[in-house]
């Protein structure tokens, strides 16, 4: 594969050092510039910010191949991993506290990256989107071991299999060993307000000391 493109970053205001980096990743086929909308209904207190996936994705980008809906290729994305992990490090290195949240394509991504690196991240948010599993990281019992997740989904939800779906809650609620916040709502493959309210308190508590 030809080398990735570097990585564009959108702010929801200047970032300080001093304080939590929230990093918004968008859908399949979507862009930094969408989601980082999302900032203005989070709690004030982190910085903000959203990256650019680096694989063009019919009108915007993917953060990996697919090889199905919420199925990654394995190598695609341990390499788009490595790429987003050499960017972070930049932009907020360790032991800066870093929350992730994701959206659909976006979501398999965040729970990729605290899969292969639970100690890395304060926490992950999973919205309208499946881990992803059988795709080179490991999803073993206890492997998010007190790691505060956040999981939303919507039962209308028809872009998201149910059965990665259905894994994905049953995984975080009894498996990993993650301390999660589940919240279910009738809506589709869309983030809802009350989806909105729920991760907004849960970033709250995820960034007290």
């Amino acid at each position: 594969m030809s080398k990735l493109p570097d990585p564009t970053t959108a702010w929801h205001s200047p970032d300080d050092a001093g304080k939590a980096l929230v990093i918004l990743l968008h859908g399949r086929g979507s862009r930094e510039t969408d989601i980082i909308t999302l900032a203005d209904h989070l709690p004030i207190g982190p910085s903000y910010a959203a990256v650019r996936a680096p694989l063009a994705e019919g009108p915007g980008f993917a953060w990996f191949a697919n090889r199905g809906i919420g199925r990654p290729v394995a190598e695609s994305l341990a390499e788009t991993m490595a790429w987003f992990k050499e960017w972070l490090e930049t932009i907020a290195p360790a032991p800066r506290p870093v929350i992730l949240v994701g959206f659909s394509g976006g979501a398999a991504f965040a729970g990729g990256l605290v899969l292969d690196d639970p100690k890395r991240f304060a926490g992950a948010a999973i919205l309208r989107g499946t881990l992803p599993f059988d795709a080179g990281v490991p999803t073993t019992p206890g492997r998010l071991q007190d790691v505060p997740m956040f999981v939303a989904h919507g039962d209308a939800d028809s872009v998201i299999p149910a059965e990665l779906l259905e894994h994905t809650w049953g995984y975080l609620a009894d498996e990993s060993g993650a301390k999660t916040v589940g919240v279910r709502s009738p809506g589709g493959h869309n983030i809802g307000l009350d989806d909105v309210k729920a991760l907004a308190r849960w970033i709250e508590e995820v960034q007290e000391p």
